[in-house]
């Protein structure tokens, strides 16, 4: 964990509530762009997924930025694309936001394959404060500041505490999941899912969705993979790393799995597809 200068952070709370409205924008954006835009791929990344870019991605993201450079200019910002309002902000500070403006650009915002995320969250020394992610397809918005709980809402309802629970027998995994990994949760008899790292990361929050398994073969979990962590965390899920030890706090601290249920068993079920997984690397 690192520390840089002695300037005050924001407050989460009040970050929270000042970015609320802009993640609701920037979720409509994308929801109602859905569809509408084509994969203009960025230049020089490694994978398919990595240069996926549509407009959206640039509209949701100015959609963060404008309201965020308004009122927080003094923190340090990671964003996902490269985006006029990105140079405003200051290069050094203790206080980091972490932008992914479509999270599953290719596989799940483009090809539909499951639910894609808008993530946004504050860290301070390298240690998540605030978040908050919205899955646009699926209508629901959550938000968390550390020790002081986690809020959902579907739709355009009102914010309400959420608590994770073991609600029905599917399990959000990564796309690229190995299928010995795979074979281990069906054989516990749990209806496997591809989505996004941002859904994973709130799965046992979600009607029908009882646990999460992000698994990054030869990788570490991205900083931006772990903003929903901190909203699971308070509202009760076992989040944990690949076998079995609590997540860690440091975003930059390496992890290649993250773990996410609501029980106990269900989190040992994932335990042993994170070890088949691991077998199979």
């Amino acid at each position: 964990m690192q520390t840089m200068s002695m300037e005050t952070p924001p407050n989460p709370a009040r970050f929270a509530e000042a970015l609320a409205p802009a993640m609701r924008q920037a979720a409509s954006t994308a929801r109602a762009l859905e569809g509408k835009v084509a994969n203009r791929p960025k230049a020089g990344e490694a994978t398919d997924v990595k240069a996926a870019l549509t407009l959206a991605d640039q509209a949701c993201q100015e959609a963060l930025l404008v309201p965020l450079w308004k009122q927080f200019s003094q923190v340090r910002l990671e964003a996902e694309e490269d985006t006029p309002s990105v140079e405003h902000f200051p290069k050094q500070g203790r206080s980091l936001v972490v932008i992914d403006p479509i999270d599953g650009t290719l596989r799940f915002y483009l090809e539909g394959r499951g639910p894609y995320a808008v993530i946004l969250g504050l860290a301070t020394d390298d240690v998540y404060q605030a978040s908050l992610l919205a899955l646009p397809r699926e209508g629901c918005f959550f938000q968390a500041i550390r020790a002081g709980g986690a809020l959902g809402v579907w739709e355009q309802g009102r914010f309400e505490p959420v608590q994770a629970t073991a609600d029905g027998r599917r399990v959000y995994v990564s796309h690229d999941l190995p299928q010995p990994a795979v074979k281990v949760l069906r054989d516990a008899g749990l209806e496997v899912a591809p989505a996004c790292g941002g859904a994973i990361s709130v799965a046992p929050l979600l009607p029908g969705v009882c646990a999460g398994l992000r698994w990054v073969g030869g990788g570490t979990v991205s900083i931006r993979g772990r903003v929903g962590a901190l909203i699971s965390s308070e509202a009760g899920a076992l989040v944990r790393g690949e076998n079995g030890e609590p997540f860690p706090d440091d975003i930059r601290e390496p992890a290649r799995a993250l773990l996410l249920a609501a029980d106990e068993a269900d989190l040992v079920t994932l335990e042993k597809a994170a070890a088949a997984a691991a077998a199979a690397a």
